[in-house]
């Protein structure tokens, strides 16, 4: 499996295992999930980093670093549902000004 697979995989995840549907991830728009990204990047290669924990923006029991792999899988996954969230917004200006 690529790494391209396998952040599309950590995506589907998101959905199937967790439930976090893309009405789920519109509810964050507080820039909470490239914080998370970021904690997951910087955690990957060193999982004790303050700068990590600070940027993290839920819950704690929500921190679940892994491995330095898996964490940047998991902060990518993040990146591309914030995308997604933000194309779905610009998508839904640009039907109401119409």
């Amino acid at each position: 499996m690529s790494a391209l697979d396998d952040v599309a995989a950590e995506c589907q995840r998101h959905v199937e295992e967790e439930g976090w549907t893309s009405d789920h991830d519109d509810l964050h728009d507080q820039w909470q999930m490239p914080r998370a990204a970021a904690a997951y990047a910087l955690s990957s290669f060193d999982g004790n980093s303050l700068w990590a924990q600070s940027l993290w923006p839920w819950d704690w029991i929500w921190w679940k670093p892994k491995s330095p792999r898996r964490d940047l899988i998991r902060a990518a996954s993040l990146l591309i549902k914030e995308i997604e969230r933000l194309d779905r917004l610009a998508e839904k200006a640009k039907t109401q000004e119409t």
